[in-house]
């Protein structure tokens, strides 16, 4: 329950009930057991609207929160390299799944260059709907200027044709079968969406390069300028995407925690107090035995 309907319950004041909370939280969240860590993950979740963001560091394996901080610059999660896991413990870490922000994976290069890179798949994803589908649908609209009607169906197609096939509602499959045969480009970057994805499916390094190539030769071939440019833009991430196949780390669990975070923070109606909200977030996620 929420601290104000707590306090309405048992008749209590709201800065008691929080005092109360805060205590139970201080002995109930010590300091993270940081040995034996060889996996970590990385994601980015929103405190509030304009862009103010904070940083949860995940172990995987233990289904954990390691630690919470506001930012999401490299300077922001230096403090849990240097002070948290050391030189010693960053030596022993092996892989690190991280979005495609650069200054999460320099700053794991940095203190932890044993570690492997990881980029995921929701994110990667997720880039690609946005600069690839996305664009090549604005393209296409404005090409059906003198086509009311067309226009009119491609441009509330977006989030028909980001969705995953099997999240489409009743009806939506054969609507999206029909948007595809009349527009080829936006076929192509559908299917290429889908070849992309199959990289993460991949258990050997090989296998995955090879199946790499081919994407990016189809990508370049189909003269889709935003499709192109971000074939050409992805290429330098390569090791990230092509080290999932020895380090198989699912989005699952890290957005999960992030969903979880959401609905803490609206039954709060947000948080003004970072530190009690990020011991919330890490009591929520304690781990399980290894």
């Amino acid at each position: 329950m929420a601290i104000r309907h707590v306090a309405r319950h048992f008749g209590l004041d709201w800065k008691t009930v929080k005092d109360l909370d805060r205590a139970r939280l201080e002995r109930s969240v010590s300091r993270a057991d940081l040995d034996g860590i060889e996996i970590i993950a990385l994601d980015v979740f929103a405190i509030q609207k304009g862009h103010r963001n904070a940083t949860v560091i995940v172990e995987p394996t233990r289904k954990r929160v390691l630690w919470v901080v506001r930012g999401r610059r490299r300077e922001d999660v230096r403090p849990f390299f240097e002070l948290l896991l050391g030189p010693e413990r960053c030596r022993r870490l092996h892989a690190a799944e991280v979005n495609m922000s650069a200054g999460y994976e320099l700053e794991v290069r940095v203190h932890c260059p044993n570690a492997a890179i990881v980029f995921d798949l929701f994110h990667v994803v997720a880039k690609y709907g946005r600069e690839a589908i996305d664009r090549v649908r604005v393209d296409r609209a404005n090409q059906l200027r003198s086509d009311r009607r067309g226009r009119r169906v491609v441009q509330g197609a977006r989030w028909l044709l980001l969705k995953n096939r099997d999240s489409l509602r009743p009806g939506e499959g054969v609507q999206l079968d029909e948007l595809l045969a009349a527009n080829r480009d936006l076929l192509v970057v559908c299917v290429l969406r889908d070849a992309l994805k199959d990289h993460w499916g991949y258990r050997h390094a090989g296998n995955a390069a090879r199946a790499w190539r081919r994407w990016y030769r189809n990508a370049l071939r189909s003269g889709i300028e935003p499709l192109t440019r971000f074939a050409r833009r992805l290429r330098p991430y390569l090791p990230g995407t092509l080290a999932h196949s020895r380090w198989p780390l699912g989005t699952n669990l890290v957005e999960g925690i992030n969903n979880k975070i959401k609905v803490i923070k609206r039954m709060a109606h947000g948080f003004r107090d970072d530190a009690f909200f990020f011991q919330k977030i890490r009591a929520a996620f304690p781990g399980v035995g290894r």
